[in-house]
């Protein structure tokens, strides 16, 4: 039996240039973006000769088509560094976890809650765990009174995403970073 691997597909956008554009009439800019005007596609052709330039269709889904004369090379550069900036600035959200036992100290507590509100102002967001080892689980109000301590001292940086819920022996909650309040702190 023959395994063919799929190829991962390029997201890169194709575009027509020169002789391989189709449309009869184009809109044609130059390349600082100025409108030349809406002419046939041998004229559009002839005057990106005459510069020296490609002349390349951006938008093939208007009425009429939108060409403009450019170098295709360096507009495709253009396009790629556009692509690179946009990754850079996206910052991908992370889901940090931070631990909790039943019957913590005061001081663990505080610790563990600090290290969470840094996460919180980091942007990232937070998963609340208390796990109970053996015989805690029978009493589950202990790891409820720490949970909901935490989210009371993390209320105003946070939002609740999802509220405390069991999951086998672990009680959960995940909270997220509240963007207002992030937002005025910037603009003051």
């Amino acid at each position: 039996m023959i395994k063919r691997s799929k190829r991962k597909q390029n997201n890169r956008k194709f575009y027509r240039v020169n002789e391989r554009i189709y449309a009869p009439t184009l809109r044609v800019l130059d390349a600082e973006g100025k409108q030349i005007g809406v002419l046939n596609r041998s004229e559009a052709l002839q005057k990106a000769k005459e510069i020296k330039l490609d002349l390349v269709e951006v938008a093939s889904k208007a009425t009429p088509p939108v060409a403009r004369i450019i170098d295709f090379k360096k507009f495709l550069y253009q396009e790629e560094k556009k692509k690179r900036e946009e990754k850079r600035k996206a910052k991908v959200s992370e889901t940090k976890e931070v631990r909790f036992g039943p019957f913590m100290n005061e001081h663990d507590l505080m610790v563990m809650i600090r290290r969470a509100k840094g996460f919180l102002e980091d942007g990232d967001k937070v998963k609340l765990v208390l796990r109970f080892a053996g015989r805690q689980i029978t009493h589950p109000e202990f790891g409820e009174r720490v949970i909901l301590r935490a989210i009371e001292e993390l209320a105003e940086v946070s939002k609740i995403e999802r509220d405390k819920h069991f999951e086998g022996r672990q009680l959960m909650a995940i909270l997220s970073p509240e963007r207002k309040k992030k937002n005025e702190q910037e603009e003051n």
